[in-house]
């Protein structure tokens, strides 16, 4: 009797079919707290723990340890084995740990088979939930980057979490967890999907898409050759031969053990960024002295001097209470500079068809990918300690990413942690890659320049009333669709906002200001780390670059294509087309401009925003 065969595993998830998890999701999810919580009992009554097995097995060893259980007889909440033991609830108590593992083992597999998504052409759709169900849906045209995470732990199962950055609060959707493959896999078919090239592509061959998936969705999906029996499949499993072929014979235990520990190595020592999906390698290199250097001479090396002149003074002085206070805060200081340390690690960045792809992280990896089209503002920033080694960094506004997020949100709106002023050169042609050659020139004058080097403005000299440090810093220029401002004197920064997505632009003037004619201009984007503001500014040239920016806005908004990145690389060439001289091409009459409303000014200064 031949064995029984299951099918080939599914190597696209990106077909519009609902599909679960990893089956060792749950565990990473809660397990590990719930074993986490079980060893810390364990470990408290390690002491009564081993007694009770003694007791159970030998129990001719009862009397020995009878005066010790006897004391705790009543005593239950601080003695709960001996308890047990004296009462005579051994067999109720393994009982009701059995039922407790059984229940929370049920309850593990319920939430795992509960839990499913799938992938249309117009959305990432989640449904989870046991008694209260939920039904997440996150829209491919808002999408603003795909993460993808690997946890050490997680990483020992070959799994990844995936999570879809949509524009908007608390609006991600996460797949915890994935194989490790199928992820990598996964957020490709979305981008794709995303970028409108499938949807540019059906409407020329006069086909409906599909908005629930189907076989339309799989078909475009790029779906890589299914693996042969004896191979091991994104989910750690040793996939088996398709019904209806030959079976050659069982695949031996120890060629599947070997076979998921090999591709195990593999995962841990593959680079963070696929070859296949995105360039071999990265156009920045971040030595590890560079990094260790940078951390130490970070701002935080001066809070963490601070909080041990704290802590050693007071236990100088016999002030027991420095201890509680400040001991916790230097241990989470130096828990932050380790972290953002490792997080530096195997750093890399480069482009892809889809956009910019960032990898990090030694032990606990993670990439994300940011569409084009989706980065709102660039900030470069060097801080006073780093200017003898001529370090930046870089950071983005993304929609979807707020200040007050998690550490981890954060950490992925710095997309260079610490660079030279060539990497910043290069992170930034990827970054506004349709401006890069016209914005090259203004980026190292912006960077260390004053004045009017570089063709940015001088700000007037009774500006230094208001800006004694860094007022000859303070400028601004122009160059395709991009604004770009300078600022700083002990923290040098250099913002870039594409003015495609701008959302709109401020002129504020306080009653110093106006004393001085002098204005301020703010840029505003989605919320993020980057604030685009240029603090003075001639009142006159503050008023026509109010003009500009806003005009050139909306116009560079109406003409914008990127968030189409797939559609616009897909569309063929149009072809040239002749008009005869005596055919007059007619001119559309202007629409009469709409009235603008200003708001009147309140009583501390003027403050008009388009």
């Amino acid at each position: 009797m031949s064995a029984p065969v299951r099918p080939a595993p599914v190597q696209s998830l990106a077909d519009g079919e609902w599909h679960r998890l990893h089956p060792a999701s749950p565990l990473l999810r809660g397990g590990l707290v719930f074993i986490a919580v079980l060893g810390f009992v364990i470990a408290n009554l390690r002491e009564r723990v081993v007694d009770f097995f003694l007791t159970v097995f030998s129990p001719e060893t009862r009397d020995a340890f009878g005066d010790r259980y006897g004391s705790g007889e009543d005593d239950w909440a601080n003695d709960p084995i001996g308890g047990i033991v004296n009462h005579g609830l051994v067999g109720w108590a393994l009982l009701g740990l059995v039922a407790v593992l059984v229940v929370v083992i049920a309850a593990f597999w319920l939430s795992w088979r509960m839990h499913t998504f799938r992938v249309t052409t117009e959305a990432v759709e989640v449904r989870s939930g046991i008694l209260f169900r939920s039904h997440r849906s996150a829209r491919l045209d808002r999408i603003q980057g795909i993460n993808v995470t690997r946890p050490l732990f997680a990483r020992l199962f070959g799994t990844a979490k995936l999570e879809v950055s949509v524009a908007g609060q608390s609006a991600n959707v996460q797949l915890a967890y994935l194989g490790s493959a199928l992820a990598d896999r996964l957020r490709a078919d979305v981008l794709r999907l995303a970028s409108g090239a499938r949807a540019e592509r059906a409407a020329a061959r006069g086909e409906t898409p599909q908005t629930n998936g189907g076989p339309a969705v799989a078909a475009a999906s790029g779906v890589a050759g299914a693996l042969h029996p004896g191979e091991v499949d994104a989910n750690g499993a040793v996939v088996g031969p398709v019904a209806g072929e030959s079976t050659p014979g069982r695949v031996p235990a120890a060629s599947r053990a070997g076979a998921l520990v090999g591709q195990r190595v593999d995962e841990f020592l593959a680079p963070e960024l696929d070859p296949d999906l995105a360039p071999p390698e990265s156009v920045v290199h971040l030595p590890l002295g560079r990094v260790i250097g940078s951390t130490l001479l970070g701002g935080s090396t001066i809070w963490a001097i601070i909080l041990v002149a704290i802590i050693v003074v007071g236990v100088s002085t016999g002030q027991a209470w420095v201890l509680f206070s400040f001991v916790p805060a230097a241990i989470g200081l130096v828990s932050y500079m380790w972290s953002r340390i490792t997080k530096s690690l195997r750093y890399s960045i480069a482009g892809t068809p889809d956009g910019v792809r960032i990898g990090h992280g030694l032990l606990s990896t993670g990439n994300q990918t940011i569409p084009p089209g989706r980065i709102h503002a660039v900030e470069a920033t060097q801080w006073i300690f780093w200017r003898p080694f001529g370090w930046w960094s870089i950071r983005i506004n993304v929609a979807g990413q707020s200040v007050s997020a998690s550490n981890e949100a954060a950490q992925r709106t710095t997309v260079l942690p610490v660079g030279t002023a060539v990497d910043v050169q290069r992170v930034l042609a990827l970054l506004v890659p349709d401006a890069a050659s016209d914005v090259a020139p203004l980026v190292a004058d912006g960077l260390a320049g004053r004045g009017g080097d570089g063709g940015f403005s001088v700000t007037p000299r009774r500006g230094a009333w208001l800006r004694p440090f860094s007022w000859r810093r303070i400028g601004w220029a122009a160059a395709s669709g991009v604004a770009l401002i300078r600022r700083g004197s002990l923290v040098r920064s250099l913002t870039l906002v594409p003015l495609a997505r701008m959302q709109s632009v401020a002129l504020s003037v306080g009653p110093i200001d106006r004393w001085l004619r002098l204005a301020g201009v703010r840029l505003h984007t989605v919320t993020g780390p980057v604030s685009a503001v240029l603090p003075i500014v001639d009142r006159d040239e503050a008023e026509r670059l109010f003009e500009r920016l806003a005009e050139e806005a909306v116009d560079r908004a109406a003409s914008d294509t990127t968030h189409h990145w797939g559609a616009v690389a897909a569309a063929p060439a149009p072809e040239a087309v002749t008009v005869p001289e005596a055919t007059p091409v007619p001119e559309a009459s202007p629409a009469p401009e709409p009235p603008r409303a200003v708001p009147a000014p309140d009583e501390t200064g003027d403050d008009h925003a388009r």
